[in-house]
């Protein structure tokens, strides 16, 4: 490296007495990236990293699930400088990766075939038998099959000599090829210039041959097979890398609670009935794959998946059952395994490490006990290293190995090699330990015959020592492996290979889907009533000059907002000023606080992130973003913030309806939107004209405002403020999609498009419910309710009117779910009976 560039990059740049990637790499490996970076200057490179993480940040790309927290989810942090691999360099560590994979197939087929390597006494049987990840209901599932591995993950670490070491393997879930898909994009949008000049190898092939390879492997539909990844939900770890997974490689993304397994085929719950699924991709623990036969306890599994398999209904990649090889048994022995089942010395070493059970193992073990790490064999988690123990946690860990040496693996720490990481500056490199995680993948062709394997040019790295797990890092970056010459971009869209039938959104859609977009559109709008009602609350209470008098049409709208009925029957009287009140509005809580509906509007938000457009995730996202600090703002921050809402919840819907197919989907979603909206329109006009009649005209005002139909009111009627207006124009002007009547005619004609279970000739019960809704609308008696502002009589037949009108909307939702979502079934025998 030379020394103008390492000065203005690195001034304070120490390397320890190891091996750093920086200065021991050829200069023509680092110098073009480096060069390149410092020609941004500080100022721009620091504007690029806050980009960056603007961008990832829109994405929703976040560590961790999603829970009532709305700042859960810690967001990646990618270094600008990508850690570099030179073509010679990676060659070298593909090949070993390669092997690797043929070696992890040749083991799976024996440990459920044959067992040679058991019956040899390579592999000790009693210890691999106590592998909790070893379930012997999957042994005739693998076999020879071609689909038993098909992805395989890996751990690595550079070490402070210079080899590249082994660190993990990921069969059941190898997880991370989205992650790093997205940081290629990323560094792509906010680094143009030097992605484009650079001459790396691009993944997109990769991915396009992984979906290539998919579809070859189904049995029973080979012109269009239907490819479903199947994930353990929303809220759960890494959901974000599924969804976007499955929508690079137009897959189906899908949970457990949307397949059911019928005469030995795995099929998709849709709103049209059941759809087979050719090929299954999962991202679930072995453990929680059928509740039938391994884990009796999983919520997320598909009950008779196994059966399915073993009878070739569905082809299903990494089979359950390849969790067995992820055991620190299997790693301890893999040296003399791969010798044995391929004839070849393992090129890439993992860490070293000896199983207890042996007698050179566990002398060896105890000889150097402090700087060891241990595992137990029955165990999922490593026991902490002895240095890290107190002496009695210590002395106690000993004793258990020298009792049971066979329920243990040692292992030794590495210590590894460092890398240059951009500081917080901006403006300087720090060295920092790294791992890296590595993918290899099956191909097959067209026969679903296995052809060979191919590694991705790239994968995920991140700062840690070796060993540290990709959740626990503060920073990732990508990985870049060099070309000889540029390379080509590759478009994710590629030319069909075959006739491709037409299709369109339709009934296929999986009920789930249509069910959180049906909640996305009732917390949405319920989250815009909200929202505007406060920001009347927070108009009203900075308009107030004088303290000594208090603005009775805010105390009334405060007992809107917190729900004077339940307040009263549990007895418990306002607290604070209606500042401190309002503010509380904004801090979870209840049922209707502002955070607890964003937090459940985001949840169903992300269930349906592939059906949503990029502009309207880009909306959807900022909103999360802005909301997470509503608990920390004052009076005229909580009024620009409300005000803010309203106008993303706007931008999001109004994106929804330009960029959505206008089929069942976007009508769930539609229907939901409007039974709130019709709900919260009735309490509005009960709350304002009947119930607080005291203060009616400022409470008519914030009715008006809330609904935003201050403005339509000034054109029609000028400042003349009369209930029949009122009425007229948000309960019976079909023409205003604010009134009663518009939104009752709009859900009429959405829910007549649904589909409809069976072909009876009668009405579904949400017809029927709407019928009631719009009789009763037309058939009341204008010349009463006119009267209300002066007759009592009047205002009582308003109220039972209004009571009419929200009996059946109200029981609207359960009568669609019942209908579309609930897919009630009568019991069904599973297992054939035999007379004695």
């Amino acid at each position: 490296m030379s020394d103008a560039l390492m000065n203005a990059w690195a001034e304070r740049y120490v390397v320890g007495s190891g091996l750093d990637l920086m200065t021991a790499a050829p200069e023509a490996r680092w110098q073009p990236l480096l060069t390149a970076l410092e020609g941004l200057g500080r100022e721009e490179l620091g504007r690029r990293r806050d980009e960056i993480q603007r961008l990832l940040f829109e994405n929703g790309v976040t560590h961790g699930p999603l829970t009532e927290d709305a700042e859960s989810g810690r967001p990646w942090q990618i270094d600008p400088l990508p850690l570099m691999m030179a073509p010679a360099q990676w060659r070298e560590l593909e090949k070993g990766l390669v092997q690797r994979s043929r070696l992890m197939k040749a083991l799976l087929a024996d440990l459920y075939g044959p067992r040679r390597m058991l019956n040899q006494a390579v592999l000790p049987a009693d210890a691999l038998f106590a592998n909790p990840a070893f379930w012997l209901p999957c042994a005739p599932l693998v076999g020879d099959e071609e689909s038993a591995l098909t992805l395989h993950g890996v751990d690595l670490t550079l070490d402070a000599d210079g080899r590249w070491r082994v660190l993990a393997d990921h069969l059941q879930t190898p997880a991370g090829m989205g992650y790093a898909l997205e940081n290629r994009i990323v560094m792509a949008r906010v680094l143009p210039d030097i992605y484009r000049d650079a001459p790396l190898k691009r993944l997109a092939p990769f991915l396009g041959r992984r979906h290539e390879s998919l579809s070859a492997l189904s049995k029973l539909n080979l012109d269009h097979p239907v490819i479903a990844l199947l994930a353990p939900g929303h809220a759960r770890d890494g959901h974000f890398e599924h969804a976007y997974l499955a929508h690079y490689l137009n897959l189906v993304l899908v949970e457990g609670s949307d397949l059911v397994v019928r005469d030995n085929r795995l099929w998709m719950r849709t709103l049209g009935g059941l759809e087979p699924i050719d090929v299954l991709t999962r991202r679930i623990g072995d453990a929680w794959c059928d509740p039938l036969e391994l884990r009796g306890d999983s919520l997320i599994g598909v009950p008779g998946l196994l059966q399915a398999i073993r009878a070739g209904g569905v082809s299903v990649t990494n089979l359950p059952g390849v969790g067995a090889l992820e055991h620190p048994l299997i790693a301890a022995h893999l040296p003399i395994l791969c010798e044995r089942l391929l004839g070849e010395s393992l090129m890439i070493d993992g860490v070293e490490r000896h199983w207890c059970g042996s007698e050179a193992g566990r002398e060896w073990a105890l000889d150097d006990f402090d700087a060891l790490h241990f595992q137990r064999l029955d165990g999922d988690t490593a026991e902490p290293r002895p240095s890290a123990l107190d002496e009695a946690q210590a002395r106690a860990l000993r004793r258990a190995v020298e009792a049971e040496p066979e329920r243990f693996v040692a292992s030794r720490p590495v210590a590894g090699a460092t890398a240059p990481f951009v500081g917080a500056d901006s403006a300087s490199l720090h060295p920092a330990p790294f791992n890296m995680r590595c993918f290899s993948q099956a191909l097959f062709d067209d026969q679903a015959q296995f052809s060979h394997h191919e590694v991705m040019p790239g994968g995920l790295a991140w700062r840690g020592a070796p060993g540290t797990a990709l959740q626990a890092s503060q920073c990732v970056r990508d990985v870049w492996v060099t070309a000889e010459t540029p390379q080509p971009h590759v478009s994710r869209l590629r030319r069909s290979r075959q006739p491709l039938v037409v299709t369109r959104d339709g009934d296929d859609l999986p009920s789930r889907v249509a069910d959180s977009l049906f909640w996305l559109g009732r917390y949405g709008e319920r989250l815009d009533g909200r929202t505007r009602l406060l920001r009347e609350g927070f108009y009203r209470l900075m308009e107030q000059d004088q303290e000594a008098f208090r603005d009775e049409s805010l105390a009334e709208l405060l007992k809107l907002l917190e729900g004077e009925d339940a307040a009263t029957a549990a007895g418990v009287a306002p607290v604070g000023s209606d500042q401190q009140r309002l503010l509380a509005l904004l801090r979870e809580g209840p049922e209707d606080a502002l955070p607890t509906l964003v937090h459940r509007m985001i949840s169903n938000g992300r269930a349906v992130r592939d059906y949503l457009g990029d502009d309207a995730w880009w909306v959807f996202n900022r909103m999360r973003q802005e909301a997470t600090g509503l608990a920390r703002l004052d009076v005229a921050g909580a009024r620009r913030a409300t005000e803010t809402m309203v106008s993303r919840l706007a931008a999001f819907f109004g994106l929804c309806n330009e960029t959505m197919p206008h089929h069942y989907g976007w009508r769930f979603m539609d229907i939901g939107r409007f039974i709130e909206r019709t709900l919260t329109t009735l309490g509005l006009l009960r709350f304002a004209l009947v119930d607080a009649c005291l203060v009616r005209d400022p409470l008519c005002e914030i009715m008006l405002a809330s609904t935003d139909n201050a403005t339509a009111y000034r054109r029609r009627y000028r400042s003349a403020l009369h209930p029949a207006a009122i009425l007229d124009l948000l309960l019976f002007d079909e023409g205003n999609p604010r009134s009663v009547g518009y939104m009752c005619k709009r859900l009429a004609r959405q829910i007549e498009h649904l589909p409809q279970p069976g072909n009876t000739p009668y009405r579904s019960e949400e017809t029927q419910l709407l019928i009631r809704a719009r009789s009763t609308l037309h058939l009341a008696d204008l010349a009463t309710l006119v009267r209300v502002d002066e007759d009592d009589g009047a205002r009582a037949a308003l109220a039972a009117l209004l009571d009419a009108l929200l009996t059946p909307i109200a029981a609207l939702p359960r009568a669609i779910e019942l209908n579309h979502f609930s897919h009630a079934e009568p019991p069904r025998q599973l297992i054939p009976m035999q007379a004695p």
